[in-house]
């Protein structure tokens, strides 16, 4: 164990993204309290934002969405050389797999841990073996948990009723927005699509079926026929595991129906110039990172009744709700949303903005961890 301080605490994810866009707060926080912090996520090009930040950085080999039992048996092995190594305090877990291996090595180890739930909801449309088992595993990570902390209310009366909790909890609202690191944008001007200025729509999030993408695509191709100055641009890396989108990203753009943006290290700039945020998530989040801060930007969301993206929106006010895998009612939230005078959006974004940062400041969510790690390490 580090003889600095108050000690280590490690903080574990799957990707380089959690930790810049969602974890930099905390991490700060955490080094202001006293402590060592070590980071163990896969590497990525957003670890070089954290800049001066000072940490000791683990390097996993993790298949984020693959079912190799191999592969994830190795993964659990990793980790509990790396607890043993170094000995944290406290051990942090976020996404699927560092909740569960890193979790069952921390209780093999007798190291308290927190599990941050980001959303289930793919694992429940999983069928048969692989349900059971990927179920199973979250028992048994999360009922040895010292706390667990869940993004939304759904997911955490799921996890009560499917007997997974069994120790603390506490409902958090999802990783939280910083208000100042999203300040509000200035409104672009705008048209109804048809005359006078184009209005922008984005999608930020990963490729992925399971956020909504095929829906946001045929929602652009339905729209574009009878508005075709309306421009629907898409932010966010394409999973390995669902690489056909390349071409079809490709080939979409050459029509002129969406224009692919890539992955980038700052989506400030493309908030600033669309006039809302549409996110078509087919079965929810733990809470979505990119409504929030859409929303702290000033930007009405567009987005479905689903668990992690409803909490963000007060529909017809700070944006507009639809079924989750109607194409049919996201065409028509958009229809309503382009007949809107611009500067009714504008103000529709700036009731947003106001909304989240009273209710889903990134502040409740590092004070809640500071609150848990306390009262464990009191204990």
């Amino acid at each position: 164990m580090s003889t600095q301080g108050k000690g280590l605490i490690a903080v574990l994810t799957n990707h380089d993204d959690d930790i810049y866009c969602f974890r930099k707060e905390l991490i700060e926080a955490l080094i202001a309290q006293g402590y060592e912090v070590l980071i163990s996520c896969p590497y990525g090009k957003k670890l070089e934002l954290l800049g001066d930040i000072p940490y000791i950085y683990d390097d996993p080999v993790i298949d984020r969405r693959g079912t190799n039992v191999a592969a994830d048996l190795k993964l659990l092995y990793h980790y509990k050389g790396l607890f043993k190594k170094y000995r944290p305090r406290v051990v942090l877990t976020y996404t699927a797999k560092p909740n569960v291996y890193a979790g069952i090595a921390a209780h093999q180890l007798k190291i308290p841990y927190i599990n941050n739930v980001t959303g289930v909801g793919s694992v429940l449309n999983k069928k048969g073996l692989l349900r059971a088992l990927i179920m199973k595993l979250f028992q048994t990570a999360f009922r040895r948990a010292d706390c667990i902390m869940f993004q939304n209310a759904t997911n955490m009366q799921l996890a009560i009723d499917s007997g997974m909790v069994k120790g603390a909890y506490r409902l958090i609202p999802g990783s939280g927005v910083d208000p100042d690191r999203y300040p509000l944008q200035e409104y672009p001007a705008g048209g109804n699509g048809q005359e006078g200025e184009t209005v922008v729509f984005n999608y930020i999030g990963r490729i992925l079926r399971d956020k909504g993408v095929d829906d946001y695509i045929a929602a652009a191709k339905r729209i574009k026929e009878k508005h075709p100055r309306v421009e629907f641009s898409m932010l966010g890396f394409i999973e390995p595991t669902e690489s056909h989108y390349e071409a079809e990203l490709a080939q979409l753009g050459k029509q002129g129906i969406v224009t692919y943006q890539g992955n980038q290290k700052d989506v400030k700039p493309f908030i600033a110039r669309a006039h809302a945020t549409i996110h078509p998530s087919i079965y929810g989040e733990g809470m979505s990172n990119a409504l929030l801060e859409s929303a702290a930007s000033g930007r009405p969301l567009i987005t479905t009744d689903n668990p992690g993206c409803r909490e963000t929106v007060n529909d017809g006010e700070t944006g507009f709700v639809y079924h989750g895998g109607s194409v049919e009612e996201l065409v028509e939230r958009i229809e309503a949303f382009l007949s809107m005078p611009n500067e009714e959006r504008k103000r529709m974004g700036e009731r947003g903005r106001e909304k989240v940062s009273k209710e889903f400041s990134r502040a409740i969510v590092v004070n809640a961890y500071l609150e848990e790690i306390g009262k464990i390490l009191n204990r």
